[in-house]
């Protein structure tokens, strides 16, 4: 799935969404794109929204949507 995340600006922006949405629970891979705004997020199973808005904004990001 690919998300709009707002809020990123740099590298160490997508390092630190990595490193959060790494950290859910069967997340394998993470790809972040910051001049897009866009993350996708391959997983064993589909993500609760909710726990990956969560895990965003306990870094100071805002996830605005499936893209």
């Amino acid at each position: 799935m690919t998300y709009a995340v707002e809020g990123m600006v740099c590298g160490h922006c997508a390092t630190s969404v990595t490193e959060a949405i790494t950290g859910l629970d069967g997340v394998r891979n993470v790809d972040v794109d910051v001049q897009s705004g866009h993350v996708s997020v391959d997983s064993e199973r589909e993500l609760e929204e909710a726990a990956l808005a969560q895990a965003l904004d306990d870094i100071g990001y805002e996830m605005s949507g499936r893209v």
